[in-house]
């Protein structure tokens, strides 16, 4: 294990704080949470962990709003929380204090109406009637099928697009145990040949 994922030096023994950008903030965007980085910075964090920024599957949506973890793109911002530059904005803003910034990586399962529904439907695990399928109790997602090739490239082509696009320093990874560990090998050492 300690090969294969190294402990970062900046992520050892530091104070990491989860940021629910949605909820943070009446306004509830990148930009109105972009304000109280500064304040966050004094209190000692130095890491901060950015719940799924992702879109969000409307299809099975549960609640108002739906879930942060039933994604309907890994390579989009969901508009409500702001544009391509405001997360720029957060992420240089957070470097030039010192701070790094992670986000939250859904590996396991997207929503039902995630662009690979229709363009990949392959890469998903099916029930016997050839239906999506999901093996947890969660209505509104879909599990992906770690057996298919292409999915684990374009997975791994995902996160390496946070890290080209926005410079982030790392990844949250929810459900990782559910998600087979040679997968995760692979993804950590791609994604270290981009950045460290």
């Amino acid at each position: 294990m300690s090969i294969a994922f190294p402990i970062i030096s900046w992520a050892n023994g530091t104070n990491i704080y989860e940021v629910n950008v949605r909820q943070y903030t009446t306004e509830g965007t990148l930009q109105a949470f972009i304000k109280h980085i500064p304040r966050l910075n004094a209190m000692g964090i130095d890491i901060l962990w950015l719940m799924p920024v992702t879109p969000i599957s409307v299809e099975k949506l549960q609640g108002t709003y739906g879930s942060y973890y039933a994604a309907s793109s890994y390579t989009e911002i969901d508009p409500s929380y702001g544009t391509a530059a405001d997360f720029t904005t957060l992420i240089n803003t957070a470097h030039a204090l010192g701070m790094k910034v992670i986000i939250d990586w859904v590996a396991n399962h997207t929503g039902y109406n995630h662009q690979w529904t229709v363009q990949y439907p392959e890469w998903y695990g099916k029930d016997e009637k050839g239906n999506f399928s999901e093996l947890y109790g969660w209505v509104d997602v879909i599990d992906l099928n770690y057996e298919v090739p292409e999915l684990r490239k374009e997975m791994i082509r995902s996160m390496q697009h946070w890290v080209k696009e926005f410079n982030i320093d790392g990844f949250r990874c929810d459900m990782a145990r559910t998600v087979p560990i040679d997968f995760w090998v692979e993804a950590r050492g791609e994604c270290d040949a981009v950045k460290n």
